[in-house]
């Protein structure tokens, strides 16, 4: 078992340690503030937000990160907008071997190794979604039938024993497995384009209101074309797009997509995204910003993601609820169909052949 330091204790890091605690690991938490003295009254508290369930867990809270503490490893999964406040405290210390930053993140690693040294540095993403409220974290289940998968990897693509230890250490947590990735910058470049100048300004468009938003058929637009415009800027900046599965939604004809997201956002899982990007304004900003300076250099033309941006940055008025100004495209609906029938006309053809 594994001396372990959480640095961070919001959703992702009060689900991490209640579940490394359960495996058996000794687990220490570090915040700040209102938080610590909440863990310190509290324990870590979290709910399933699908079953009500609510788990208490009591851990020691330790006030700083001293220059001679020893952990095995310290998993930094904090808002990327608040982790260069942190990053003196991490470089002054000299004996952790393993630093993993768990976060959004378009900006890359560099700050990190430059702080730390490439050899104590490891990224990964936290998932699923949370958000707190007081000091319950709601978080969206993670279940041992159907375990949540966590990305990580060295910054330089290589796959060392340090990189199966710490996926040994993730995999231990129930309702968890660990994927080592050698392209684990450009799957987080990839899922900050498919969400924050995405689906988050779309939220944000509609008051970061549940209702508003599952009723309003003008954000579901401009972020379904949104979409292909994230995914083409970052190509031409040169990130692949990672996993190149989720160009699929390039795909889908933009009236079954509006469909589809508009039943989507009355279900409990969009609830739950509602509540974390209710709580992150500043991080998705300085996601936004970290996004555009990304793709810069592609000189790829955004207009939907340019208009998008003014409803992250609040220099636009909020789309009126249930706004349906905005015309659907259908050509992608006539395309199915067409390529359909020709489809079902060569299998008619080869029954007949035969």
């Amino acid at each position: 078992m594994k001396k372990i330091l959480i640095y961070g204790v919001g959703p992702f890091g009060s689900l991490f340690a209640e579940r490394l605690s359960e495996a058996g690991h000794s687990v220490f938490l570090l915040d700040h503030g209102e938080r610590q003295q909440e863990l310190k009254t509290y324990g870590v508290v979290t709910e399933n937000t699908a079953t009500g369930e609510r788990t208490v867990t009591r851990l020691p809270v330790v006030e700083r990160l001293e220059e001679e503490d020893a952990y095995d490893l310290v998993i930094v999964p904090i808002r990327k907008n608040l982790v260069g406040d942190v990053l003196p405290a991490l470089a002054a210390n000299k004996k952790v071997p393993t630093f993993l930053f768990m976060m959004n993140n378009a900006a890359g690693q560099q700050q990190f190794v430059e702080a730390l040294g490439k050899e104590r540095v490891m990224a990964g993403f936290p998932l699923p979604g949370g958000y707190k409220k007081d000091h319950v974290i709601y978080m969206m289940p993670v279940e041992e039938k159907k375990p949540t998968v966590l990305p990580i990897g060295e910054v330089d693509g290589n796959v060392i024993s340090r990189t199966y230890e710490v996926a040994d250490i993730l995999s231990s947590m129930r309702g968890y497995r660990a994927q080592i990735r050698k392209d684990i910058d450009d799957w987080l470049k990839t899922h900050v384009a498919l969400l924050i100048p995405t689906l988050a300004p779309a939220v944000y468009a509609c008051n970061t209101n549940l209702a508003h938003f599952a009723a309003t058929r003008d954000a579901h637009v401009l972020l379904k074309r949104a979409l292909p415009e994230a995914f083409r800027a970052i190509q031409n900046a040169g990130v692949p797009i990672t996993p190149p599965s989720l160009r699929i939604v390039e795909w889908i004809p933009e009236p079954l997509f509006v469909l589809a997201l508009g039943k989507m956002a009355k279900s409990a899982t969009f609830e739950n995204v509602m509540g974390h990007l209710e709580s992150v304004p500043d991080e998705v900003r300085h996601l936004t910003d970290e996004f555009f300076e990304l793709i810069r250099h592609g000189h790829t033309p955004t207009p939907t993601l340019d208009e998008l941006a003014e409803f992250t940055y609040g220099t636009k008025e909020a789309i009126p609820f249930g706004s349906k100004s905005i015309p659907l495209r259908w050509g992608g609906v006539y395309g199915v169909a067409i390529g359909a029938a020709v489809v079902a006309g060569l299998f008619m053809k080869a029954r007949k052949r035969a």
